[in-house]
């Protein structure tokens, strides 16, 4: 076996292993199966123990090493080196390549119909499929390669659009949060209606929209009606009555507000305002006395001559004389212990020439303060009690203005509810009116289209029995046949003379009777006209019918006498007698094929009643 160094692999033959069995059109040969893969050989390599592979799977394998070949091993026909596979000892089997390149293939994916060799699905083909199953690379889904740009634009859950108002990119999954902040969204104003407002320009276009509706100026109060702003001063005028009754109790809510913030209302407080004065002139009574005792020289020498002249002093004023006044202060619960009391008990402790300041004086310092705390809340008392007195007699005044202005507000009611009385009856009347012209125009139009009518009739009526019927939009006439829809037409009317024979054709584009589905069914109708009693009957002129060929070489004609005995050529009693002519008047096979009978999907029928012995 002659050995070649291999040619090295291109890009497709490095990225992929064998061809999937189930592409094969015939019967699978084992010798066109990879040894390692075990699908059909794709660029097959033959190594020198004779077995197949891949190109792909034999450099794959070869990578790591030399390895043994796993075929020989299953064969039972290892041999050493020659079953060993490694880089250089393998060499392209171009026989067996030209072979498989040219069995038949189809292709695998669902619904797709393609068939050829393997070679031409590996060129044109293999990963080019329409119907192949392939990733989305964005949400995993998977969906058909030929459905994959649509699935991206329309139906991907994490594709990413560009808003249409303001241009910038989103993920679709959050196309609601971004409709809730795009700038450029169109809004509609509630008021006006008005579209397409950009979101940004929205609330400048709600100040000025005089449509908008807003809160009424009177919310504040209790009312919770939303006005249009143009129609608020309107609203204002119309609901002034109970606006003040809101307005009014509003205030007085407020009033006893006020008095609820006083201590026991201002009665309460003129009383507690004198008791606070009568307590203040005893703190200042008492402050004068503690002032006049603590004013005398500092008391000096041993604490027993104190002691002692103190004693003395006191019994020589309780035993002479009779008894005078009470002593200035006479409250315990606001001075200290007696001083005759608490200095035997220091003297041990007191050098002799110690100096002492009498203890009532700290007491004058809290009585001051607490003065000073008392007047203090006098006057915030007094300041409240002015505040509240202003305050009632402003809050009186309002009220009286406020029920001036409800009984002139109720006047202007009254005139206003007389004067829409008024105008809803002036409206009534309008609409009576306006009725009623709609009406006659409608009776006008009825009118005008009936004298149209007669109009088109008249100007398609000829007096000499001769009649030339143009139909056009020849083919959708002829499918509405088909269909059922108007399996029948009528010319317009035409005479003998102006005094003559009424008579009109009828038409079947699709046949009928004997004709249906294959011929073009013509007749001929007596119909009862203004003269008839001056008319010779049974009718009995030969009447000539013709489809015209628009090139005037080959015109289809058929004629006929009418049998005097039929009801269809008696006086009509009703508005036309049983139509009469050729159910086979001209084939449909005619008019399918080419033919000059049709042009711009116009034909022509002619009819010719000879007038003789008229």
């Amino acid at each position: 076996m002659a050995t070649q160094e291999p040619s090295p692999p291109s890009s497709m033959e490095s990225n992929k292993p064998g061809f999937p069995k189930k592409i094969l059109g015939n019967k699978l040969e084992d010798k066109h199966l990879c040894n390692l893969c075990h699908n059909i050989l794709r660029r097959p390599f033959q190594a020198q123990c004779g077995h197949r592979f891949c190109s792909y799977c034999f450099n794959r394998t070869v990578s790591n090493g030399p390895q043994k070949c796993g075929a020989c091993i299953k064969e039972d026909i290892f041999e050493d080196p020659t079953s060993i596979l490694k880089p250089g000892c393998a060499f392209p089997d171009n026989a067996v390549r030209r072979e498989v390149e040219h069995l038949l293939a189809i292709c695998i994916n669902e619904s797709c119909t393609w068939k050829g060799s393997i070679k031409d699905y590996e060129i044109n083909h293999e990963g080019k499929c329409e119907f192949m199953i392939v990733p989305c690379p964005s949400c995993k889904e998977r969906v058909r390669f030929n459905e994959q740009e649509r699935h991206n634009e329309r139906e991907c859950p994490e594709r990413t659009l560009n808003c249409k108002y303001c241009k910038e990119p989103f993920h679709f999954k959050n196309i609601k949060a971004h409709d809730e902040i795009c700038p450029k969204y169109p809004m509609i104003c509630e008021g006006c209606a008005k579209k397409k407002i950009p979101r940004e320009k929205y609330v400048d276009h709600i100040k000025f929209c005089s449509k908008f509706r807003t809160p009424c100026r009177f919310h504040v109060v209790g009312c919770d009606m939303s006005v249009e702003k143009e129609k608020i001063h309107e609203h204002e005028r119309t609901y002034a009555y109970e606006h003040l009754n809101l307005l009014l109790h509003y205030i007085m809510g407020m009033k006893v507000s006020m008095e609820g913030l006083q201590p026991a209302g201002l009665e309460l407080a003129g009383h507690k305002l004198l008791e606070l004065q009568t307590s203040l002139r005893e703190l200042e009574a008492r402050v004068s006395q503690l002032s006049i005792t603590s004013s005398g020289p500092p008391v000096q020498g041993n604490a027993t001559t104190s002691t002692a002249n103190a004693t003395a002093s006191t019994s020589t004023s309780t035993s002479s004389g009779p008894p005078g006044p009470p002593p200035p202060i006479t409250q315990a619960a606001l001075l200290p212990p007696p001083l005759p009391t608490i200095i035997p008990t220091l003297a041990p402790t007191l050098s002799v020439s110690t100096s002492f300041t009498p203890l009532p004086s700290s007491v004058g310092a809290a009585l001051e303060l607490q003065l000073h705390s008392e007047k203090t809340k006098v006057v915030e008392l007094g300041r409240r009690c002015t505040e509240l007195e202003v305050k009632s007699g402003t809050f009186e005044n309002v009220v009286c203005v406020l029920n001036r202005e409800v009984e002139r507000f109720a006047t202007t009611m009254e005139a206003s509810n007389r004067q829409h009385k008024l105008d809803q009856d002036k409206i009534e009347a309008l609409s009576n009116k306006v009725r009623q012209l709609e009406r006659t125009v409608g009776l006008k139009d009825l009118t005008v289209a009936e004298m149209e009518g007669r109009l088109r009739e008249m100007s398609a009526t000829t007096f000499d029995g001769v009649f030339v019927w143009r139909i056009a939009d020849f083919a959708k006439k002829r499918q509405d046949a088909i269909a059922g829809r108007a399996p029948a037409m009528f010319s317009p009317a035409f005479y003998t003379s102006k005094y003559g024979y009424k008579m009109c054709l009828r038409i079947y584009l699709n046949g009928d009777g004997t004709g249906r589905g294959s011929h073009l069914s013509l007749f001929f109708v007596v119909m009862r006209g203004l003269s008839d009693a001056l008319l010779k009957w049974p009718f009995n002129q030969k009447v000539t019918l013709m489809l015209l060929d628009q090139s005037n070489r080959e015109h289809i004609i058929d004629a006929f006498r009418p049998d005097v005995t039929s009801s269809s050529f008696q006086r009509p009693v009703s508005e036309m007698n049983i139509a009469s002519g050729c159910p086979l008047f001209c084939p449909l096979s005619k008019l399918d094929a080419k033919n000059s009978y049709i042009r711009d999907d116009n034909i022509f029928i002619k009819a010719i009643v000879d007038l003789t012995g008229l």
